[in-house]
């Protein structure tokens, strides 16, 4: 795979609280020239955006529930719902670890549902498990219930917790899902070499804050 060609797996992405608009500008540029799949902001960022990138193939993505995955199912629904109206086509929720690491995988699949439906025909899901804090066994677990609840992606990370994403997650990830639904690595995937061992593993996209450092 050629430098050019991993763009199209790569979600430029800036995430940070003190993100400016022209910093965002910015990577909107840099995600078009690439020709990157997304730019992934805060949900705040959505109409700049959705606005920055009218026209081109590169889509629009925002975090939902981030970076806890801590609030109620119903805002992650709302937020949800107000993103999409406001231009974004895919959204990258984060689960309720807290439930995931009581056991309660009901609630984890309910939560899970809950964005999937407020998206449904309109926007990509893709369901962040936050692997760092999790088990191998509760990997299983969350991937299958991201599966079971109807996403089109499970993630690795936020990218703002104790660790990112691992080769060997991205294989234990691919293996629970099986061939059909997207994977996502994402949090300290800052060089080319990293990336295509990522989709070696089985990542169909990658998220990063160093898309530039990837493709050149």
């Amino acid at each position: 795979m050629d430098k050019k060609e991993i763009a199209k797996y790569l979600d430029d992405t800036l995430l940070k609280a003190d993100a400016t608009p022209e910093q965002i500008v910015k990577i909107c540029e840099e995600a078009k020239t690439y020709g990157c799949a997304s730019v992934c902001v805060n949900s705040g960022y959505v109409p700049l955006v959705s606005k920055e990138l009218a026209g081109s193939e590169v889509k629009t993505c925002c975090v939902i529930g981030f970076p806890l995955g801590a609030c109620t199912s119903e805002a992650k629904a709302a937020e949800t719902t107000d993103s999409i109206e406001k231009g974004a086509n895919e959204v990258d929720m984060v689960i309720n670890v807290g439930r995931a690491k009581a056991g309660e995988w009901d609630y984890v699949k309910s939560d899970i549902q809950a964005v999937v439906k407020a998206a449904a025909g309109k926007a990509l899901v893709k369901v962040i498990i936050e692997t760092c804090l999790l088990t191998d066994e509760e990997k299983v677990k969350a991937c299958q219930a991201a599966k079971e609840a109807g996403a089109d992606f499970v993630k690795t990370s936020t990218g703002f917790s104790t660790g990112g994403a691992k080769v060997e997650d991205i294989r234990l990830m691919r293996e629970t899902v099986g061939p059909d639904m997207g994977v996502k690595a994402s949090g300290g995937v800052r060089d080319f070499e990293k990336a295509q061992a990522m989709i070696e593993a089985g990542a169909t996209r990658i998220g990063t804050s160093s898309a530039a450092g990837i493709v050149e």
